[in-house]
Parts: structure tokens; C-alpha cells; sequence
């Protein structure tokens, strides 16, 4: 019996050893080709509605601190919805990275709170290459992506952490390779698309970055998406407005709300909400969204009375300017929004990245059509 549990520690201890090494050739470690560390802030970012953040790689404006509600500030400092653009014909890609909070939560990934996603276009199409996993006992994390390519040029898009803050990053590539600015327009940028929500829209609970729905949408759309979702507290705060007011050439707002706003909140500010938009873009659609009616409204009728309340709200928000004379508004209905099955969420209320699909596969006809009919 000994002599069996002796030779079980040593192959434990063995396969121990070979995972090792194959970090070693494959990682950080001393057989690995000599890596060279860039500073991102050397490369365009993007999913930002104004430039002067109090950080590189947060939401709100540098103003806005110790002017909004403590809550949104803290939130507009997590990084969710952006991501840099670069080249490179590196064969690895690694990124190290610093996280702001070291945020983790029980029911999202840790890539999903504060990792990073690598895509690349290929075959003319967005494509996932990798995530950047984070260190969770460590608030830096230096990780190679992708390795052993073939050295063809390609350009990235590194979307960034979705409910933690990045305060520094870097890019390594191989010595002798190539890291430039991007050269394509890609996702286009000269027409964002301004999406306001709750958790949900800022990413709760995707796996990775990249699976957050606003992020899905950029990627089919080919269209640069900012993400202004507020976990907890998309409650028609004036100033979100009047930010999403200064986006100069924005091409559609979505209003996606509901599942934080109360009815009562809806029929008190939704309207002088929508007003601050649409004084400054009179002719840019917008585009109101139902609360999801989440898979255990079936057994919890307290929660179906909330989600009918704030639906019905919100119907009549959209109906009522209708009659004041707006005709370019649209509005979303939450049924079939994340299927019949009960499958789409973690928790109840967040999505997986199932719910986040069946999402962007609701939403999208109609902001295609909003978009065409606006020539946007």
C-alpha cells in the first residue's frame, strides 16, 4: 500500500514538474524568446464618451468626481466596454497588466471581472484569440495570450476588464517583431453607438470581456460601442445624460435602464432624461428596452409585479412622446429577449454568456433598422 501511494506522489509530483516546464517553454519562464514590454497608453483606446477621464482606462470625466453619487463614480472607474487597437506580427502576445480594486465576485468569472480579451480580425471577421487571466492573489498579472504564430501582421483589439479598474498596461512582444499603431478603422469610430444600463450592460456575468453584450454588438455592427452601464445604479442620474449629450457624432442611444429604475423613477425623470439626449442630437434614433423578465419571475410573483411595473413605465414613456411628435425612437419588448428556458442567467438576473447571445440576437434587428433608416 505504501509503495502504491509512493508512486502516486511521484507521478503527481512528475506531471507537477512537466506542467511546469511547459509554462517555462511556453509562458514567462527562462526558455521562453526574450519579451519586450510596451506601454499601451502608446495606442488608441476606445469606448470612452469624452477623453479627459480622471484615468486613462475609466468612464466618467475627471468632473464628475465628488459630483455624482459615489456609487456611479466608483463604477464609472471600472474599465467595462473599453478596449486598445494596435498591430503587431509578434508570434506571442502577452499583456501585464495592474487591476485597480482586485475585485472578485461569487458569481462571475475572474476573467470576467478583471481579465482582458484578445481578438483579431481574421478571415474579415472579428475572431477571439485569447483572454488574459488574471492573478486573484496578486493585483498584477503579467500573461502570454497567444503563442507560436506564423509572424503574419494582424491587428488586435484587447477589450479590458468589465467590473474591476485598470491602472496600468502593457503589451510584450517578441524582440525583432513589430508593434504598431493600428491601421484599419476597426470597429468604426467615427459614429459610436451609446448604450446606458444597469449590471447587465456593463457586463454582468459574462465569462470574459469579450462576451459582454455591448461588446457583441461592436463586434457584428463592425461600430464602435461605449458601454455606460452602472451595476446597480442606472437611476437616470441627469449628468450620464448630459454625458451621453457630449458624444460629438453619436449614430443611436440605447435606453436600457429598466432593470434598475423603478416605475416611479421612470415616470419622474425618464422623460427629462431622454430630453438632455435629445436636445443635443435631435435627429439620432434612440431606442427604449423592456426589463428582461427574468426566468424565476414564473415562481416569484413579487418580481413579475416589479418587471410589469417598470415595463408598463416604460411603454408609456415611449408612448407618450410618441404623441408629442418624436419619430425617431424605437422600443424593444422583453419577451423572448433571452428565451423560454430558464438558461440564460447565473444568478437569476445576470446573464451567462448564453443570455448575453440570445440578447444581441433580440436587440439587433432592431438597431440594424434604426440605424439604415437613419443613414447612420
Amino acid at each position: 500500500m505504501k509503495h502504491i501511494l509512493l508512486c502516486a506522489a511521484l507521478l503527481c509530483c512528475g506531471v507537477a514538474l512537466s506542467a511546469q516546464r511547459a509554462d517555462d517553454r511556453n509562458g514567462e519562464g527562462v526558455s521562453a524568446p526574450e519579451i519586450l514590454w510596451t506601454n499601451a497608453d502608446a495606442f488608441p483606446v476606445y469606448g470612452k464618451c469624452v477623453e479627459n477621464t480622471s484615468a486613462r482606462y475609466e468612464r466618467l470625466p475627471a468632473e464628475f468626481k465628488g459630483v455624482s453619487r459615489d456609487a456611479i463614480w466608483y463604477l464609472g472607474r471600472n474599465s467595462a466596454g473599453l478596449y486598445v487597437r494596435f498591430r503587431s506580427n509578434s508570434p506571442s502576445i502577452h499583456v501585464r497588466w495592474t487591476s485597480t480594486f482586485k475585485n472578485l465576485m461569487n458569481h462571475q468569472t475572474p476573467t470576467g471581472t478583471r481579465g482582458l480579451d484578445l481578438y483579431t480580425i481574421y478571415n474579415g471577421q472579428w475572431r477571439y484569440v485569447g483572454s488574459g487571466r488574471p492573478d486573484v492573489n496578486n493585483a498584477t498579472t503579467a500573461h502570454r495570450i497567444i503563442g507560436n504564430m506564423d509572424g503574419t501582421m494582424r491587428e488586435y483589439m484587447l477589450y479590458l476588464s468589465l467590473y474591476d479598474g485598470v491602472s496600468s498596461l502593457e503589451i510584450g512582444t517578441e524582440a525583432g517583431s513589430l508593434l504598431e499603431q493600428p491601421q484599419v478603422n476597426r470597429p468604426d469610430s467615427r459614429r459610436p453607438i451609446v448604450a446606458y444600463g444597469t449590471s447587465i450592460l456593463q457586463g454582468g456575468c459574462a465569462n470574459r470581456p469579450g462576451m459582454t453584450h455591448t461588446a457583441i454588438l461592436g463586434r457584428k455592427l463592425d461600430r464602435e460601442v461605449i458601454n455606460l452601464g452602472f451595476s446597480g445604479n442606472a437611476l437616470l442620474d441627469m449628468e450620464i445624460a448630459q454625458l451621453m449629450a457630449r458624444v460629438e457624432d453619436p449614430a443611436l442611444y440605447i435606453m436600457d435602464y429598466a432593470p434598475n429604475a423603478w416605475d416611479y423613477l421612470i415616470r419622474e425623470k425618464g422623460e427629462a432624461f431622454f430630453r438632455v439626449v435629445r436636445d443635443a442630437h435631435p435627429d439620432v434614433p434612440v431606442i427604449f428596452i423592456e426589463d428582461v423578465i427574468f426566468p424565476h419571475t414564473i415562481f416569484d410573483p413579487v418580481i413579475l409585479q416589479e418587471v410589469t411595473k417598470k415595463n408598463v413605465a416604460q411603454r408609456e414613456l415611449f408612448e407618450k412622446l410618441k404623441k408629442q411628435g418624436e419619430k425617431n425612437i424605437y422600443y424593444i419588448k422583453a419577451e423572448g429577449m433571452i428565451g423560454s428556458d430558464g438558461e440564460a442567467t447565473v444568478d437569476e438576473y445576470h446573464f451567462t454568456d448564453l443570455g448575453m447571445m440570445r440578447y444581441v440576437d433580440h436587440v439587433l434587428p432592431t438597431i440594424k433598422k434604426a440605424l439604415r433608416r437613419s443613414g447612420k
